[in-house]
């Protein structure tokens, strides 16, 4: 700060001590420091009468400056924050409880089991013969969406034009046609091969494939999946070539059938008031159903 000066024309000038600063970090939210209400509206979606309530995440950092709680991101808290707890777990299926997460993230994790989790599946289908019914376009579609029990770590995918070795490619064979059960009756109505499974396609190992995957065989996940169905005389010939790929690409990359999450329910039920049940009316009475009405009235 400047003074007036003397009366040489200097100036006089006095230098105020600065206010010390000191910086406290402020608890998190996750350490239960808000009050009681308000950690509710922040972890509970509540029903009511006329709708859902506080559905919306609050995102921002500040949101709870005027309480002294910080509501910012961290990657430690998150972790330790995070539990899974696994409710269910089959061949099929796997239900899992997620604590410590919001919808969003949740739903982050549904649309990457979706999209992002790769996954083998036929992708080129070369057919040498087919006198069914069924186009090569949707005989090739039909064979793409049967899921291969294959691990898809233990392959490579192929970039651009790079060439497919035993690294990148499963191949399937199917041959099958369709004969009448008794050559000597041409009547009969008895056929065999009518019905083109899954069961039906035979792995054809690539390079060192067989010693690779002797303990597990390659072949699809399901042997009952219906391909097309024939009538006697009828085949089919063709060769197909597995590849690995991912759901945002093609759905037969993704590695579910479908993904799904809900939110926890917690139900409470809060008593009555003194002064609501005082003024609680009585019911109306129900509208007479058209069907009350006696039978010829008009």
């Amino acid at each position: 700060r400047t003074g007036p000066g003397d009366a040489c024309g200097h100036a006089s000038v006095w230098v105020l001590g600065a206010i010390p600063r000191f910086h406290m970090p402020l608890p998190h939210v996750s350490d239960g420091t808000l009050p009681a209400h308000v950690e509710e509206q922040r972890t509970r979606v509540s029903i009511h009468e006329d709708a859902p309530r506080m559905t919306a995440t609050v995102e921002a950092a500040g949101a709870y400056f005027a309480s002294g709680v910080d509501n910012s991101f961290s990657m430690e808290r998150f972790r330790r924050d995070l539990r899974i707890e696994v409710q269910q777990l089959d061949e099929e299926e796997i239900v899992f409880d997620v604590i410590g997460i919001d919808a969003a993230i949740a739903n982050a994790f549904r649309r990457i089991l979706l999209s992002e989790v790769p996954a083998m599946a036929i992708d080129k289908v070369f057919i040498l013969n087919n006198t069914s019914m069924t186009e090569d376009e949707v005989l090739a579609h039909r064979l793409g969406l049967i899921p291969i029990r294959a691990d898809p770590r233990l392959f490579r995918e192929r970039v651009g034009d790079e060439d497919p070795d035993e690294h990148h490619v499963i191949a399937f064979r199917l041959e099958i046609k369709c004969t009448r059960g008794n050559k000597d009756d041409p009547g009969s109505s008895e056929m065999v091969n009518s019905r083109v499974l899954s069961s039906h396609l035979q792995w054809i190992p690539q390079g060192d494939q067989e010693e690779r995957f002797r303990e597990r065989e390659i072949k699809p996940v399901h042997d009952d999946i219906l391909i097309a169905k024939l009538r006697p005389g009828q085949e089919i010939v063709l060769e197909a070539w597995c590849e690995k790929g991912i759901g945002k690409t093609h759905s037969k990359w993704s590695p579910v059938a479908t993904a799904s999450y809900r939110l926890l329910p917690e139900i409470r039920v809060k008593p009555a008031r003194a002064r609501d049940a005082d003024t609680a009316e009585a019911p109306p009475a129900a509208a007479p159903s058209i069907f009350d009405a006696a039978e010829g009235a008009a």
